[in-house]
């Protein structure tokens, strides 16, 4: 069974009255440990679709199952206690807070929803810092990193309750074409390393040049769904 199933999950607002579909029936499937990208014009509905199965919100119609679990069935508490404990986020404003330390920031979900005891919250903080290259800046806050230091925090947050699934919308914007890379690359090595599946809403075409699924959304419909590395788990 994939990580993710959706199936003909479709997003309806209101413009007032006007209904306004930013997700026509869109179906996938990605499997654990993928490497995989939404692609798409602006108003394609790659953040739309995203925030579905990040739980932050509910499909109209369809259905959607985010490791076995129904999320488009989850009250607004399940959803916050699902998503801490399945699922992490980076973004490409970093989101950092800007008050905490560097170790603070990292910590910060743990102390959200998981609840653990501060010397294994410590334990495991410092483990995902040195994962990262960041050890040793443990003690700064935002405003004394660069940006690439920033998303590189931002990495180690979004693992450090070793979630199933990371979502990253469009984690390498804010980013400078080397700085990126390395971003990329750290990525690709935490995947490996903790058997973490990615999936990216991105223009950047060095993030889509590093995916094994891609999948392409047009005014929120999903047009083409295509391996570019030989996976059969691709399907539109």
């Amino acid at each position: 069974m994939d990580l993710i199933e959706a199936r003909n999950v479709t997003k309806t607002y209101y413009n007032g009255s006007v209904p306004v579909e930013a997700l026509k029936e869109v179906s996938f499937g990605i499997p654990t440990k993928a490497f995989t990208c939404f692609v798409g014009p602006s108003g394609s509905g790659k953040s739309t679709l995203l925030n579905l199965i990040g739980c932050l919100d509910r499909p109209t119609d369809g259905s959607l199952s985010v490791a076995g679990t129904d999320v488009a069935a989850l009250d607004r508490h399940a959803a916050a206690v699902f998503r801490g404990r399945t699922i992490g986020f980076v973004f490409q404003d970093f989101n950092l807070i800007p008050v905490l330390t560097v170790f603070e920031n990292v910590e910060y979900p743990l102390l959200l929803v998981q609840r653990w005891p501060a010397a294994e919250r410590r334990r495991r903080v410092t483990e995902l810092l040195d994962a990262v290259g960041m050890a040793d800046h443990a003690a700064k806050r935002p405003d004394q990193l660069s940006g690439g230091q920033k998303q590189r925090v931002a990495v180690a947050r979004a693992l450090v309750s070793n979630p199933r699934l990371v979502l990253a919308d469009e984690p390498t914007a804010n980013l400078d074409s080397a700085t990126a890379t390395l971003v990329i690359d750290l990525m690709k090595h935490m995947r490996d390393q903790f058997h973490t599946t990615f999936v990216f809403s991105t223009h950047d075409p060095r993030v889509v040049g590093e995916a094994e699924q891609i999948f392409t959304l047009h005014d929120g419909v999903l047009v083409s769904g295509n391996p570019s590395k030989g996976d059969d788990h691709v399907r539109a």
